[in-house]
């Protein structure tokens, strides 16, 4: 790895077809999979997660996983997004079918799916509007 996410100027904005398949690797460079969209909560004003294609081969038989947005950091020199949980909590993660994306903002669902990765839901510190 020719940086870290610490050791580049992190971007402080992008255009979300910009995040769109870029890597998600873990702190020691190992491929993680992918980000295939984000998900906005338009009444908070804020990205609720991204989702994370993780654990096919060629993009056959990969799951798709909410990943809180405070849990990514960008790597910029590299070009890539950190994710630090270990890998078998990625893979232990509830998961969610492609053709049946969690759109709601749906808190139960939510703050499941934020504890499982340690991280409080976003709205407990999000003003809002």
């Amino acid at each position: 790895m020719r940086g870290t996410a610490t050791q580049a100027k992190a971007r402080t904005i992008a255009r979300g077809k910009d995040v769109v398949d870029s890597s998600v690797k873990n702190p020691r460079g190992e491929d993680l999979g992918s980000i295939k969209d984000v998900m906005i909560d338009i009444n908070e004003g804020c990205i609720a997660y991204a989702a994370l294609s993780f654990g096919g081969i060629m993009g056959l038989g990969d799951k798709l996983f909410a990943i809180p947005w405070a849990a990514l950091q960008y790597n910029a020199a590299d070009d890539y997004f950190v994710l630090d949980v270990p890998r078998d909590q990625l893979e232990n993660a509830p998961g969610f079918d492609k053709n049946n994306w969690p759109t709601t903002a749906e808190r139960e669902w939510l703050t499941r799916m934020y504890s499982h990765y340690g991280y409080p839901p976003y709205w407990e510190h999000h003003s809002g509007r």
